[in-house]
């Protein structure tokens, strides 16, 4: 790796081998205590680069400032301090595989774990660039600390190079965006970027300019117990009922197959007993109405199960996550046309498209801010088959810098 790619590096490994998972569990923002404490060592940092008007805030989100030495829109660039609680994110051990030739690329011999052309094809786009993976032991981490490397080490140059002109460059560290849950409590007027990009995506090029609207759901469901060998025409199992319902969801309608702009219900938790079950899932559509159709749809199938089981009730309740910001860019085309610019003048063959997901530029996008989301180097995300290429993290770097450049008045 060469000099500016090392310095990425490190700073991403001392970022990782803090634990930031994040608990969907929990009703506090930060949802875990670990992500303060991070936040805490960000803004120390940020402090003794030089950044100026550094905060952090009573939830964990982390501001900051570079001002500008000529004028031009206040840029913003954030990225999320938390990791994904679907797999362990403590004790990561990233693994340099320098200079990659192609072939599997073994994570770890003992399990057998390997990415190969097939499992892995954007690994052909790297030959010769240096691949970080975990250990296969935790998941790797890049989703989104590679995020937060980036935008620090753009800081550092930015204040060790004063000769680059840019206008005022504003940076923020969020929580919880694993679990949806830490943007709500940004404060966009305190950040005071024009428009913004969260650096959070994977593959080289992709740009998530849209995203998918997305609801949670719960059914709650009491039924009625007594001893099995007295149950007939009296027992409503809340198991069966709650396993009834996943059943009769229709199967081109979930996310194993799905892709593309197509949308689906994931139920994905079921806590459940003889006498109660409650049975938890998310909403996902990119296309507003036909995602308020599915909503309808399910409330149509518990009406049917209602019919089923009389005397069982059965209680459904949405609750709104976030919604596609594709509109707002399109009626605030800015920060699409700077960042477009600057991937044309970078040479990045780069895809817009709608996210099967959400990213904070979503939830800001909606609140007033144009937030569309920016690769950040690594593919695989939320498991031990996480990969990232630092040939792709310089590039991303390189990106961030053409982007304040390319703001500038022409």
């Amino acid at each position: 790796m060469n000099d500016l790619q090392k310095k990425i590096y490190d700073r991403f490994t001392r970022y990782v081998a803090v634990d930031t998972t994040s608990d969907s569990t929990s009703t506090s923002v930060p949802t875990t205590s670990v992500q303060l404490a991070f936040g805490q060592t960000l803004a120390q940092e940020m402090k003794q680069l030089g950044i100026s008007n550094v905060e952090i805030d009573k939830n964990g989100i982390v501001y900051g400032e570079i001002p500008g030495n000529t004028p031009a829109p206040a840029i913003g660039f954030l990225a999320h301090m938390d990791t994904v609680e679907d797999y362990c994110g403590k004790n990561v051990r990233p693994v340099v595989h320098a200079n990659y030739q192609g072939g599997d690329l073994v994570i770890n011999a003992d399990k057998n774990m390997r990415l190969t052309p097939q499992t892995a094809p954007s690994l052909a786009k790297c030959l010769g660039d240096d691949i970080v993976t975990s250990d296969g032991n935790t998941l790797l981490g890049g989703d989104d600390k590679m995020g937060i490397a980036l935008i620090m080490t753009l800081c550092e140059h930015l204040l060790t190079h004063p000769e680059i002109a840019h206008g005022p460059v504003k940076v923020s560290f969020t929580v919880d965006e694993e679990t949806g849950t830490g943007v709500r409590y940004f404060d966009i007027a305190r950040f005071g970027a024009d428009f913004a990009y969260t650096v959070d995506g994977a593959a080289l090029g992709d740009i998530d300019c849209g995203n998918f609207n997305a609801d949670t759901v719960e059914i709650h469901i009491t039924g009625r117990n007594c001893h099995p060998g007295a149950a007939k025409n009296f027992m409503l199992n809340p198991v069966r009922i709650a396993s009834d319902i996943v059943s009769s969801w229709p199967e081109n309608r979930l996310p194993e197959t799905t892709d593309g702009e197509e949308g689906f219900i994931l139920f994905m938790h079921m806590q459940a007993q003889l006498d109660n079950a409650v049975l938890k899932g998310i909403v996902r559509h990119h296309d507003l109405a036909q995602f308020e159709q599915f909503k309808k749809d399910l409330e149509n199938l518990v009406d049917e199960k209602r019919a089923k089981y009389p005397g069982a009730k059965i209680e459904i309740h949405f609750t709104k996550q976030y919604r596609n910001m594709r509109q707002v860019l399109q009626e605030h085309p800015q920060a699409m046309q700077v960042l477009e610019s600057a991937l044309q003048e970078q040479g990045i063959a780069y895809r817009l498209i709608q996210a099967r997901g959400g990213t904070d530029g979503a939830q800001l996008s909606l609140r007033g801010l144009p937030t569309p989301n920016i690769f950040a180097s690594y593919e695989n995300p939320h498991g031990p088959y996480e990969w990232l290429s630092l040939g792709w993290s310089e590039k991303v770097f390189r990106l961030l810098l053409c982007i304040l450049k390319n703001a500038l008045p022409k």
